[in-house]
């Protein structure tokens, strides 16, 4: 540091020397021989001294160590703010914590937070609890129980699931197919009634099919003997009776005044139950027994599978045309 300043000193002396040489009233006008003009004050020229003699390294050190030591006086000015000052305690007042201590920590991010003392009550929760009610619920899924709400017995139901044997009807009823028996079990008051019965010494005659209409008071009854029963469930009355199949009756569906059943022998049957002649069509599409039937919701399209794996979807319009879509 010492020779540092030295070099300092000595560079500072040389420049002295060449401004005072190079002064116009030291050398009483210029190189030239002409005067410099006097205006009543004294005329310097423009000094721009030489790098050589300069120590760059030197003169950045002395600078920026100027520049830090500003830097830091500020800082402390800035600190010692009373401004500051005041902003911090009106924090720590706000928020119960103690100045200078562990517990004075708002956020931890490193190790956690500070239990609150026991009885503390943080005045800002009001503030949590009004935002609280713009946040989205957290979704919940509905509980599915795993048992059953009733046990039934139902003995004799046949072990075929080519057979449609339980339907669950508009008026809270089920209608269950027991062997030869139709059974209706009553939803509200859990009441059960018997509604038909095929011929009991015909044992190879039982019930293949069940299915309620759509006003809740018709059911039709397919048979093993080929038939269908229409039967009046209030009055447990049969109305009437559709034959036309050459096997048993697998499927059934309805769709207002109209019935769709199908058979073993293949075919599906279109029933007008208001008419005496009630078959209206006939569609031979399958190649095996047709195991189902259904309507669409709109009544306009009626979907047949059957046990040859094919599922054909017919129009209402062209059901007589005897085509599938």
């Amino acid at each position: 540091r010492f020779f540092v300043r030295k070099d300092i000193s000595r560079a500072h002396a040389v420049n002295t020397l060449i401004i005072e040489m190079l002064s116009p009233a030291r050398r009483g006008g210029d190189d030239f021989g002409v005067a410099t003009p006097s205006r009543g004050r004294v005329q310097v020229d423009r000094f721009i001294p030489s790098r050589s003699a300069l120590d760059l390294d030197v003169a950045h050190y002395n600078l920026s160590k100027e520049v830090a030591g500003n830097d830091e006086e500020s800082e402390v000015k800035e600190i010692k703010s009373p401004a500051k000052e005041a902003y911090k305690k009106s924090l720590a007042d706000n928020f119960h914590v103690d100045d200078g201590s562990d517990s004075a920590k708002i956020l931890a991010f490193k190790s956690k937070a500070p239990a609150p003392p026991s009885g503390l009550e943080n005045s800002a929760r009001g503030v949590y609890t009004n935002n609280s009610a713009g946040v989205k619920a957290k979704k919940t899924f509905r509980q599915i129980p795993q048992a059953p709400d009733r046990i039934l017995d139902a003995p004799e139901l046949i072990d075929d699931y080519y057979l449609n044997l339980i339907d669950w009807g508009t008026s809270n009823q089920v209608a269950v197919a027991l062997g030869s028996t139709v059974y209706l079990w009553n939803a509200d008051t859990g009441d059960i009634n018997q509604l038909c019965q095929t011929n009991p010494d015909d044992e190879e005659d039982y019930i293949t099919s069940v299915s309620w209409g759509a006003d809740g008071k018709h059911i039709a009854v397919g048979t093993n003997s080929a038939e269908v029963q229409i039967w009046d469930a209030s009055r447990l009355k049969q109305v009437r009776t559709l034959r036309g199949h050459q096997a048993r009756v697998g499927a059934i569906s309805w769709n207002g005044t109209q019935l769709a059943t199908g058979s073993r022998d293949n075919n599906i049957m279109i029933h007008d139950v208001r008419i005496r002649e009630h078959c209206t069509s006939v569609l031979s599409v399958h190649q095996q027994e047709v195991c189902g039937l259904k309507w669409s919701p709109s009544g306009n399209q009626l979907a047949s599978g059957g046990n040859d794996n094919l599922l054909h979807i017919f129009d209402a319009t062209s059901i007589g045309n005897r085509s599938a879509l």
